[in-house]
């Protein structure tokens, strides 16, 4: 079985990012713990692809990015954009999808360092979280895309996703709601949204009931199964609104509406979350919670590489503000529909 960087961290007792730094002899540690590292290199009779340019204190130009599910038009998007910014940086871009898998992303952190990447960008619900602390602990250049985690001393780029979910709930509370559900997704910028969500019922004197409330895995057919238990529970009314926390989820709970014979929005509305190309060819229009995609892309990539080049992590926190797009899934909201205000 072929070694890897994994196997040399393991026994030598370090973190991967440690063996990264010995092999791009980059970083500073003790004597003892370089020459350990060494030794274990050459006990295991590890040899890097790269080896030869690195110890030469070379650059490799490539960065990785860890996204949740390339399939996602949000990650797709993203990941576009990131390919093009690093391009113009005059980097190169390896893009892994670790579906939220633990062990996917550990066996991709591997692969990437053994490509001996000059930084990461995660761009995902990270669920290994003692091998990012190993990362950050370690110096490696490393930035978070939609994970705003202030307690993390690693640079963030996100959107305020509490304003986006008081955002959207109050926009339904406005129009008369008073039975929204809220379907979110498994990921950390999830608990922000639902924390927006309930703060704008608390807002508008509204009670937030967990009987409307499920979480899942943010896809179309989820969206749609999820949709179906909500309407055919029968301890509760069927909502007449549902905010899903994100743009696939809600197109899955406009196809489940419509095979019950409902209308959009005179049955039912719908918010999304993400304003990705779904949002626009869906009909009616999906109303949606934006994050300015392209400009967060090209600021994860920059700050990342100036990170690079600065050999030191800059901890830059940027949070950009989201914007509710109204579109045909939900009434603008007037005045006069419910002469509803937060108290």
């Amino acid at each position: 079985m072929k070694v890897t960087i994994y196997d040399v961290a393991k026994q030598a007792g370090v973190s991967i990012a440690t063996v990264s730094k010995v092999i791009n002899n980059t970083g500073r540690m003790r004597e003892s713990t370089r020459k350990r590292v060494l030794e274990t290199m050459e006990e295991l009779n590890y040899r890097p692809n790269v080896m030869a340019s690195a110890l030469m204190g070379k650059r490799t130009e490539t960065i990785g990015l860890l996204v949740q599910d390339i399939s996602n038009p949000l990650f797709s998007e993203v990941a576009r954009t990131i390919e093009d910014r690093a391009h113009e940086r005059g980097m190169n871009v390896i893009i892994c999808s670790t579906d939220a898998n633990r062990e996917k992303e550990k066996k991709y952190v591997e692969l990437l360092m053994r490509k001996q990447v000059d930084g990461l960008i995660m761009g995902s619900s990270f669920h290994d979280k003692k091998l990012l602390q190993e990362l950050i602990s370690d110096g490696f250049p490393l930035a978070m895309l939609t994970h705003d985690d202030s307690s993390l001393p690693v640079s963030t780029v996100s959107v305020d996703d509490f304003k986006g979910g008081y955002e959207a709930a109050s926009h339904h509370l406005f129009n008369g709601h008073r039975r929204i559900a809220i379907i979110a997704e498994h990921a950390y910028s999830s608990n922000f949204r639902i924390s927006g969500y309930q703060a704008a019922h608390k807002a508008y004197g509204v009670e937030c009931r967990e009987e409307y409330f499920y979480r899942t895995h943010g896809t179309i057919e989820n969206g749609k199964k999820y949709f179906e238990k909500l309407f055919h529970r029968k301890d509760i009314a069927p909502p007449t609104a549902i905010f899903a926390c994100n743009d696939q989820l809600a197109i899955g709970v406009i196809q489940g509406a419509k095979a019950q014979g409902l209308g959009i929005p005179e049955d039912l509305s719908v918010i999304g979350f993400d304003n990705t190309i779904l949002a626009t060819t869906t009909v009616p229009g999906l109303t949606t919670v934006a994050q300015p995609i392209v400009t967060m892309g090209k600021k994860i990539v920059d700050v990342l590489v100036d990170e690079i080049q600065a050999g030191r992590s800059l901890r830059e926190r940027v949070l950009y503000n989201p914007e509710l797009i109204v579109r045909g899934t939900t009434y603008a909201a007037k005045e006069s529909a419910a002469n509803m205000k937060p108290l």
